[in-house]
């Protein structure tokens, strides 16, 4: 009998998976005690990793051996001292999900070839629905990521609310409002000028009065405004919008009302994180990142919508090709209501961890975080050598030294020397100022107290040098 070695044997692949595994479960153990950042060795592998494959068959063993030394050469986004910009861990349960939707590889872009498994990823999607408000017509769409339902919502928007002719739309944003929004109003076909930033209060949160005035401002320039984007939880501060009032005042001038709740939109599991999102009901389209708020591996964002007819609308395509299929047992064809055709399946490292875990589990991590955010907020505000501006809505904190960028500079050099956390930091009021974010599965109160301890002796380090 020929070998295949494209086809391995049962014997071999178990061991194989045995090998990973065993990698795998060495790593995630080893990130308690891991550097938060180790870019010491990481220019030195590049050249190698750079080489052409070869012609023959190489060795699993050494192999693996590469790659988990090439994990190692990085920012350690999967460990609990990763603490900037928008942490997400990475469930051992969901890449254990991951590996069995791959090793089937089934195609779920059009549910006629696989609607069981379509039923998966729709069950968990109509479940989001029903957590935000969303009436029965609503629909969701399992995406790469925010970005990627982000460019799908401000489509919808712009197919339903200005059809073909739309040079002369408008969309509202603030200079708080992630730049995914901007990037897909460029990539759906908004010059720069047609993205209108309307000022924040010294909050920082979208100012209402002031965007209804630059609505009827540009209505009354032969403008039409159609797009209108609060957030349930901006990147720089973690702040949320008013959401109640931007939804109303979308409804009243009839325009399409979009929630940015990439970072924020699973507190919604939470009481306080749906006291704070109250509104967000209303919305025309919403966004989430479950590689955020649900500790899911990254490449993993959903788009909800109001009703999936105008999903639908803006996405749907017809090929002769595709005459043999169709929608079955009411399920939808994922491949109508975005850019791809071609989607693996996603579904499971949704499915997965929510029915094996249970929801409340879920809920419970994510109250955690808002009160090791709460926390860390109480601690460094009361340092007298820091600013911290403003108290948390969610799990984001920022502060600062009352000196110039520089300083602050190297307070975020400092803290992040000790690769036992990583911070980030962003520009505030026009001012240098880091961020600690605490979103981890993995970030627990120990975390969370040796950071403080870190911040505050880099700050004393920083203005004595």
């Amino acid at each position: 009998m020929t070998i295949q070695p494209l086809e391995p044997g049962r014997a071999e692949m178990e061991g194989m998976a045995r090998d990973a595994i065993a990698l795998l479960a060495d790593f995630i153990e080893d990130r308690s005690k891991a550097p938060a950042v180790d870019l010491d060795d990481a220019g030195r592998m590049v050249p190698e990793l750079l080489r052409p494959p070869s012609e023959e068959p190489g060795e699993l063993a050494a192999l693996l051996d590469v790659f988990h030394r090439a994990a190692e050469q990085a920012v350690d986004t999967a460990g609990p001292g990763y603490l900037a910009y928008i942490p997400g861990g990475g469930l051992f349960t969901a890449a254990l999900a991951e590996m069995l939707a791959r090793g089937v590889n089934r195609f779920t872009g059009l549910s006629g070839l696989a609607p069981a498994l379509v039923a998966m990823e729709e069950g968990v999607l109509r479940w989001l629905c029903g957590q935000f408000g969303l009436p029965e017509a609503g629909a969701g769409l399992v995406t790469t990521g925010g970005s990627i339902a982000t460019l799908s919502a401000v489509v919808a928007a712009r197919h339903d609310r200005l059809g073909e002719d739309f040079a002369d739309g408008t969309l509202y944003v603030t200079a708080h409002t992630h730049h995914c929004v901007a990037k897909a109003a460029r990539i759906a076909g908004f010059p720069a000028a047609r993205v209108r930033t309307v000022p924040a209060t010294p909050e920082f949160r979208m100012d209402v009065a002031a965007a209804a005035r630059l609505i009827a401002e540009d209505r009354a320039a032969g403008l039409r405004p159609f797009l209108l984007v609060g957030t349930a939880g901006t990147t720089n501060t973690g702040t949320v919008d008013p959401l109640g009032e931007l939804a109303e005042l979308a409804r009243r001038e009839g325009l399409w009302f979009h929630v940015d709740a990439a970072y924020g939109g699973f507190f919604q599991l939470t009481a306080r994180g749906r006291a704070a999102f109250a509104g967000i009901e209303a919305a025309d389209s919403l966004v989430l990142d479950p590689h955020k708020g649900m500790f899911l591996p990254y490449g993993t964002g959903v788009l909800l919508v109001r009703d999936r007819a105008t999903l639908r609308g803006a996405h749907s395509g017809e090929a002769a090709y595709l005459q043999d299929l169709g929608e079955l047992a009411g399920l939808p064809d994922y491949a109508d209501l975005g850019p791809e055709l071609t989607r693996e399946f996603r579904g499971l490292r949704l499915w997965l961890p929510l029915h094996l875990h249970g929801v409340a589990v879920f809920r419970e991590a994510l109250d955690e975080k808002l009160d090791l955010a709460e926390r860390a907020y109480r601690e460094l505000a009361s340092d007298p050598l820091l600013e911290v501006p403003l108290k948390p809505d969610l799990s984001a904190v920022v502060f600062r030294l009352p000196g110039g960028d520089r300083d602050n500079q190297r307070l975020l050099e400092r803290i992040n020397a000790t690769k036992r956390v990583f911070l980030s930091s962003t520009r505030i009021d026009g001012r240098h100022t880091l961020r600690l974010c605490v979103l981890s599965h993995r970030t627990h109160a120990d975390h969370v107290a040796e950071a403080v301890d870190i911040i505050r002796a880099a700050a004393r380090g920083a203005l004595s040098a």
